[in-house]
C-alpha cells in the first residue's frame, strides 16, 4: 500500500518564501538593484560592468535558491528546476533589458509585455518539451511578486500625502470599479474575466490584474489579454489627455488628479503629468499612489468574494460554513496583507528605505518570470484569438467611464 506525501499547498509555500525574502532583506541581506536604464551604445555598454553583472548575479541565485526550495516543499522535481530557471531567466533578462531602452519606456511598454511577446515566440516557433512545461509555474511566481508588492503598499505615506487624492481615489475605485463589472454582466462577458478587467480599469492596471488573477487563480491567458488591453490604452491617454486637459483650461491641479485617477499605469502618469508641469506631477502621483494602496484592500476583498462565491456553487445543498471558505481561500492575500501591514505601521521609516528599492526589483523579476513562462506555455491563437470581442468593448467603454467620472470628481475636489 502506498502512502501519500502529505504536501504544504502552494499557497502557504508562497507565504513561506516571499516573507522569507522580506526578512532576509531586513536582516541586512540587501540586494543590489540591478540597473537596467539604456539610450545609446554607450550606456548599453555600462550594463555589462562587473558591478551591475554582480546585481544580476545575485538575483539570479536568489531566484533560483527560492524556486528549488518551492520545488522540494511541493514535492516537484528540483532537478528539472535546475535547468528550466536558469534558461527562464536568461529570457527575462532579455526582456528586461529591451524594456530598459529610454524610447520604449517612454512608449509605457513594460517589461512584463516583453517578456510575454519573447515566451510566445519561443513557444510558437520552437516545441518545447513536455517536461519542461511541467517545471513552468507562472502562478507560483506572480504570487511570490505579489507578496512583496505589499511592502511597496504604504498606508500611512499617502494619509501624509493628501486627504483630497486619498479621498478621490476611494469615490473613483468604487465607483469605476462596480460600474465595469456591472458593464460586465450585462455584455456577459465571464465572471473570472470580470472581476480582473474591473481591478485593471479601475484600480492600477497592470499590478491590479495580476492581483486579482492571483486572488482567484485566474485564467494566465484571460490575464494576459487584460494587461494588453491596459497597455495599449494608456499609451494614447498619456499622449492626448494633457493637451486635452489644456484644450479644456484645467488647473495643474485638477488636471493632476483627472490624470492620476484615470491612467492605468504608474508609468504613464507620471510621464503624462511631467508634460503638464510640477504642481500636476505631485497632484497625479499622489492620486495614483493612493489607488495603488487600495489595491491590497481590494484584493481581499475580491478573494473573499470569490471564495465564498465558489464555495456556495460546490455546497450547493448546504450553505457554506467559515470553515470551507477558509479552506479555500487563497491563503498568499495573507502574505500581502501582513506585509503591507508590516511596512505600514512596525517596521521604521529609515529601515523600510533601505531595502524598498531591493525588493521592489526582485518583485519585478518575480512578475517578469511569470510572464516569460506564461508565454511559453500559450499558443499565439489561444491568446490572441479571442472567441468575443465582448471583453474589449466593456473595457474601452468602462474606461471611458472613468475619464468622465474622474475628471467630475478632480473639478469637485480640487477645482
Amino acid at each position: 500500500m502506498s502512502i501519500k506525501k502529505q504536501t504544504i499547498s502552494e499557497d502557504w509555500v508562497v507565504v513561506i518564501l516571499g516573507l522569507a525574502i522580506i526578512f532576509l532583506s531586513l536582516s541586512g541581506l540587501v540586494l543590489p538593484k540591478p540597473a537596467w536604464s539604456w539610450s545609446d551604445e554607450t550606456a548599453f555598454t555600462a550594463l555589462f560592468l562587473p558591478s551591475n553583472l554582480q546585481a544580476i548575479g545575485l538575483q539570479f541565485l536568489l531566484v533560483l535558491l527560492t524556486a528549488i526550495v518551492g520545488a522540494l516543499l511541493l514535492h516537484k522535481s528540483w532537478r528539472s528546476t535546475l535547468v528550466v530557471i536558469p534558461f527562464v531567466f536568461l529570457l527575462t533578462i532579455f526582456a528586461l533589458l529591451l524594456a530598459g531602452n529610454n524610447l520604449l519606456k517612454s512608449l509605457n511598454l513594460e517589461a512584463v509585455i516583453f517578456s510575454l511577446v519573447i515566451g510566445l515566440l519561443i513557444s510558437n516557433l520552437f516545441k518545447l518539451p513536455d517536461w519542461f512545461k511541467a517545471v513552468l509555474n507562472a502562478e507560483f511566481y506572480v504570487k511570490i511578486g505579489l507578496v512583496l508588492l505589499g511592502t511597496s503598499v504604504i498606508f500611512g505615506d499617502v494619509l501624509q500625502a493628501g486627504a483630497l487624492g486619498l479621498l478621490q481615489a476611494l469615490i473613483v475605485v468604487i465607483s469605476v470599479w462596480y460600474f465595469a463589472f456591472w458593464l460586465c454582466k450585462k455584455l456577459k462577458v465571464d465572471k473570472e474575466m470580470a472581476l480582473m478587467l474591473s481591478s485593471a480599469v479601475s484600480i492600477c492596471g497592470v499590478s491590479a490584474a495580476i492581483a486579482t488573477s492571483g486572488a482567484i487563480e485566474g485564467d494566465r491567458k484571460k490575464l494576459s489579454y487584460v494587461i494588453s488591453l491596459v497597455l495599449i490604452t494608456a499609451i494614447p491617454m498619456m499622449i492626448f489627455m494633457p493637451y486635452l486637459a489644456n484644450w479644456l483650461g484645467l488647473s495643474q491641479e485638477v488636471t493632476g488628479a483627472w490624470l492620476g485617477g484615470s491612467i492605468d499605469t504608474t508609468g504613464a502618469v507620471v510621464a503624462s503629468g511631467s508634460l503638464v508641469g510640477e504642481e500636476a506631477l505631485k497632484i497625479s502621483t499622489i492620486v495614483k499612489f493612493s489607488q495603488n494602496v487600495l489595491l491590497g484592500i481590494a484584493a481581499f476583498a475580491i478573494s473573499i468574494y470569490w471564495t465564498y462565491d465558489k464555495t456556495k456553487k460546490a455546497d450547493q445543498v448546504e450553505k457554506p460554513t467559515l470553515k470551507v471558505i477558509w479552506q479555500r481561500f487563497p491563503k498568499f492575500v495573507l502574505g500581502f496583507v501582513f506585509a503591507s501591514l508590516l511596512f505600514s505601521f512596525v517596521i521604521p521609516g529609515e529601515t523600510a528605505g533601505q531595502v524598498k528599492e531591493s525588493l521592489k526589483s526582485i518583485q519585478g523579476i518575480w512578475f517578469a518570470l511569470a510572464f516569460t513562462s506564461i508565454g511559453l506555455e500559450t499558443n499565439i491563437k489561444d491568446l490572441l484569438g479571442q472567441q468575443s470581442k465582448k471583453p474589449l468593448f466593456a473595457f474601452l467603454m468602462a474606461q471611458a467611464f472613468n475619464i468622465v467620472v474622474t475628471l467630475l470628481i478632480s473639478l469637485l475636489l480640487f477645482g
